[in-house]
């Protein structure tokens, strides 16, 4: 593999986000910045790098877990999460990136994933109808757009209706919907970040906007941006055109 996903590489593209300073384990799995990183190698097609990933910030954590002397219990819960977290960035990236890409990124991941930080179960409710989920995912989506809902739907609608359909009732309703493990602002940014490493601009102008909307401050959503950019670079990424900016 090539220095992508080394430590120095890592922890530049670490730097690259505000967060402050760590007061607690907690902050090591809040801080976003690699769930950006992570959309970005697995959608650049660079899935051998996730594996890297995931090891350093699992290192992160537990340093941080010592630091702060954890309990046990709580330190494999947090553990979990962690590895949660990164197979719900890359399922909910894989509806615009392409799931060939997200399979290939969850079985590098898995292979470096211990056995006690594996899911067995699914994490999302099957058994929700499909109208239950095409009102739930109506929900999320004006959640998510705000007063540009109504257009983005009625454009989904009209270039083809069955996706208008399949964005709101399956999308939005059950992928991105699920906010247990990501919440709406992250899943934002998993959004920015897999659209960016597929250069798709119209959409990622969108997504830019719905971060700020959901709570991402300007420094924040300029970072996220950027080390969407830069990782994705390093992953081979290039574009035919311009990345657009946060507005």
């Amino acid at each position: 593999m090539a220095d992508i996903a080394s430590e120095t590489a890592l922890q530049r593209l670490k730097s690259l986000y505000p967060y402050g300073q760590v007061t607690s384990s907690s902050n090591v799995i809040q801080n976003p910045w690699y769930i950006i990183v992570l959309v970005s190698f697995s959608f650049g097609n660079r899935p051998e790098a996730v594996p890297h990933l995931f090891k350093y910030v699992l290192g992160d954590l537990e340093h941080a877990q010592n630091q702060f002397k954890v309990p046990a219990p709580e330190a494999n819960r947090e553990k979990l999460l962690l590895a949660r977290r990164f197979r719900d960035a890359i399922f909910k990236g894989g509806i615009v990136g392409g799931y060939s890409m997200a399979i290939n990124a969850l079985v590098s991941l898995l292979e470096a994933t211990p056995e006690e930080l594996r899911d067995t179960e699914r994490q999302r409710d099957t058994g929700s109808s499909l109208p239950e989920l095409e009102n739930r995912g109506e929900v999320f989506f004006r959640a998510l757009y705000g007063e540009t809902a109504d257009g983005v739907q009625s454009l989904l609608d009209k270039i083809y209706p069955d996706m208008g359909w399949f964005s709101n009732t399956i999308a939005y309703g059950s992928v991105y919907g699920h906010t247990e493990t990501l919440n709406q602002l992250e899943t934002s940014y998993v959004l920015v970040g897999s659209l960016i490493a597929v250069d798709t601009p119209r959409q990622i102008a969108w997504h830019l906007a719905n971060a700020r909307r959901g709570g991402s401050s300007l420094e924040q959503a300029r970072a996220i941006r950027q080390i969407a950019i830069k990782a994705s670079q390093s992953a081979g990424v290039k574009w035919r055109n311009d990345v657009p900016e946060v507005k």
